[in-house]
C-alpha cells in the first residue's frame, strides 16, 4: 500500500490509499477516498483570453473554425429594415409569428388561422441589410420547435384576453383592440369575431404550447401536434432563403394587429 495525495486542475485535493491489487471492486477501493480539502477561485472571463490564446490548441480547432465560420457567416437573404422586438407589435415579433403560421401548412396542409411567438424568445434585433445564418441564430438562440394546435372558440378567447393582459405577443392572423392596463376590447381571427363552438388552429413553439410565459390557455388544446426536427430557427433560415430564391427582400409592417385603444374612444 502506498499513500498519496492527489490534487485535480479544478482545485480539489484527495487523500486515500492506492491499492496495488485486483481483488478489490471498484466502490470497495473508491471507498478509500476521502475529500480532504476543497478550493476554488474565480476567473474572469473576457478579452484577454483572445490576446493570448493557446497556439496548439489554436491549430487543433482551426480547421473546425474555418468550416463552422463558412457555414454561420453565409448570406441567405436581405432584410429591408432593422426590425426589433416590443409591445403591443413590432417589426420582428410579427414577421417571426408569421413564419410560423405559415409553417403549419407542413402539419395541416394549410396555414394556421393564426401564429404566436413570445417577445422573450426573441433576442436580437434583425439589421437591415444581409442576413447571414449567425444573426438568425443569435435572434433565434433556443431550439424550440414547431407546434400546431387545435383548440375551441372558447379557449381562443381566453387566450386573446392573455395576450392583451401582456399588452402584446408576436401575432398573427389575428386584431385586437386592448385597453392601457390590459383589458381585452375586441378580438377577431382571420377578420371574423371568434365563434365560440369552432376549432381554431394555432402554430406556436412547444415552448409555450405547454402553457408558459403565461399563455396557459394554450395547454388546453384539444389537439396538438409537434413535429420531430422543425425548430423555429430552421424554419425561418428556410423561409428567408424561400424568399430569396423568389427574388423578394425579408419585410415586415406594423398594421395595427394589436392597438391600444385611448380611453376617449372606448365604448
Amino acid at each position: 500500500m502506498k499513500r498519496n495525495y492527489v490534487k485535480f486542475t479544478s482545485g480539489v485535493i484527495l487523500t486515500g490509499l492506492f491499492l496495488f491489487t485486483s481483488c478489490q471492486s471498484p466502490r470497495e477501493v473508491q471507498a478509500n477516498y476521502e475529500v480532504a480539502q476543497i478550493e476554488g477561485t474565480r476567473i474572469c472571463i473576457d478579452s484577454i483570453w483572445d490576446t493570448h490564446p493557446d497556439e496548439k490548441a489554436a491549430a487543433i480547432l482551426k480547421p473546425y473554425k474555418e468550416k463552422i465560420d463558412e457555414m454561420m457567416y453565409e448570406v441567405i437573404g436581405v432584410s429591408e429594415a432593422t426590425m426589433d422586438k416590443g409591445r403591443p407589435e413590432s417589426l420582428l415579433s410579427n414577421l417571426v409569428a408569421e413564419v410560423l403560421r405559415l409553417s403549419a401548412d407542413r402539419v395541416l396542409k394549410h396555414s394556421a388561422d393564426i401564429g404566436i411567438m413570445n417577445m422573450g424568445g426573441l433576442r436580437n434585433i434583425l439589421p437591415q441589410g444581409d442576413i447571414t445564418v449567425d444573426a438568425v441564430f443569435e435572434i433565434l438562440p433556443f431550439e424550440n420547435s414547431l407546434c400546431v394546435l387545435t383548440m375551441k372558440g372558447t379557449e381562443m378567447k381566453r387566450l386573446m384576453e392573455v395576450i392583451a393582459s401582456l399588452h402584446g405577443e408576436g401575432l398573427s392572423g389575428a386584431h385586437l383592440e386592448i385597453t392601457k392596463d390590459g383589458k381585452l376590447l375586441k378580438a377577431t381571427v382571420q377578420g371574423k369575431e371568434i365563434e365560440d363552438d369552432k376549432d381554431y388552429t394555432v402554430a406556436t413553439i412547444d415552448y409555450l404550447a405547454d402553457g408558459n410565459d403565461g399563455l396557459t390557455p394554450l395547454a388546453n388544446a384539444d389537439k396538438r401536434e409537434c413535429p420531430d426536427g422543425m425548430t423555429l430557427r430552421g424554419l425561418f433560415l428556410d423561409y428567408v432563403r424561400q424568399q430569396t430564391a423568389a427574388g423578394k427582400k425579408i419585410t415586415s409592417k406594423l398594421d395595427g394587429r394589436i392597438t391600444v385603444v385611448p380611453a376617449s374612444d372606448q365604448k
